[in-house]
């Protein structure tokens, strides 16, 4: 018997929410709420005694969500933000667009650059990461085919 009903969102923790919110909606998201959450649920779930965070749920066009989390307590730790593709982890964040050049023109003038270049697969599709706030890397694709 399965276990899962159905996908429902992705988290990722970072350290200024309002940047990193500022730049998932840049690129198409919506706000879905913003909330602060500490208590016994929050401890018990995250295993982090005490803790307390802010969250930004934020919705995509097809309905997918993502959810920023900051921790107010305790300090959040350092990650890599300059980690490759290669290393262990949640290696990206994955979009499909409509205009794959103006969405990375759009991330350069953000200040937010290539990790390398722009690639075409078999025809069908283009592709880039760029290596956003915090390091995040979120994967551009635009359907070419």
């Amino acid at each position: 018997m399965p276990h899962v009903r159905r996908f429902d969102h992705i988290g990722i923790t970072v350290a200024n929410l309002d940047v990193v919110t500022d730049f998932f909606v840049g690129l198409g998201l919506s706000v879905e709420g913003r909330a602060f959450v500490e208590g016994e649920f929050l401890d018990t779930v995250c295993g982090i005694p005490d803790s307390r965070t802010e969250i930004v749920m934020l919705t995509s066009p097809d309905g997918a969500r993502l959810e920023l989390a900051r921790f107010v307590r305790p300090d959040p730790v350092p990650g890599s933000p300059g980690a490759m593709a290669n290393e262990l982890g949640l290696r990206n964040v994955a979009f499909e667009v409509d205009d794959l050049r103006a969405a990375v023109d759009w991330a350069a003038g953000e200040g937010y650059g290539l990790v390398g270049g722009i690639g075409e697969y078999e025809g069908a599709w283009r592709m880039a990461y760029v290596r956003g706030p915090e390091g995040i890397i979120v994967s551009l694709a635009e359907r070419i085919g």
